[in-house]
């Protein structure tokens, strides 16, 4: 494994990088924080595409190696600091649910939230990527029952996913917050990494107001 684990973090308060700001914290990693003002439309401006042609965020850098979208991301680090223990090694039974949780998040929740958002139906069966909305939401709900995790009694990088796009997306109204949803986001919302990272978002989003 490379002795250098420090990483160049892209970020935007308030953006879907929050829950990659509260993976750093919940493994204790080394990174370099490099704020964009998406409001300003720094996103978009040469020196940030030079990075990110996509132009979004999250992104990090490290040793020279770019990792962009969501998932990708949070499976990289999670593995490059493997003594926190936030990611199943290969030969761990978890492993494969591991996998499975995080793929799930951007070939169904996602695109099926998008849709639900810009309330238009999903494509055909045989072509959309998640089947349909019911379904999507139903699986989640039966996985999380199981609690207090998602993989059951281990805390993983997924809840660092799961957590944080949950709490975003029912605070929107795109999902209802009912059980066992609701009591997933308030023991997730409660571990220490995101109550450090709500307080330091609020200051950071404040300090690009303010410019």
């Amino acid at each position: 494994m490379t002795k250098n684990r420090k990483v160049d973090f892209y970020h935007a308060p308030n953006t879907r990088s929050t829950g990659v700001l509260t993976l750093l914290e919940e493994l204790g990693a080394e990174y370099q924080l490099r704020l964009l003002d998406m409001k300003a439309g720094k996103q978009r401006e040469p020196g940030y595409l030079a990075v990110n042609p996509m132009g979004k965020v999250p992104a990090i850098v490290h040793d020279g190696a770019l990792v962009t979208e969501q998932v990708a991301v949070y499976l990289y680090l999670a593995d490059l600091y493997p003594e926190a223990g936030l990611a199943p090694e290969i030969g761990d039974p978890l492993r494969g649910p591991y996998l499975r949780w995080m793929a799930f998040y951007g070939s169904c929740f996602e695109p099926a939230v998008v849709d639900r958002a810009e309330q238009r139906a999903p494509a055909p069966p045989s072509m959309s990527p998640y089947g349909d909305w019911d379904t999507v939401i139903n699986v989640l709900k039966e996985q999380l029952s199981r609690g207090p995790w998602l993989l059951g009694e281990r805390f993983t990088a997924a809840d660092v996913l799961w957590g944080t796009a949950l709490a975003w997306t029912t605070a929107f109204g795109l999902v209802p917050l009912e059980s066992p949803i609701r009591e997933y986001i308030e023991r997730v919302g409660a571990r220490p990494a995101f109550e450090r990272v709500r307080a330091r978002e609020a200051e950071l989003a404040a300090a690009q107001a303010a410019t």
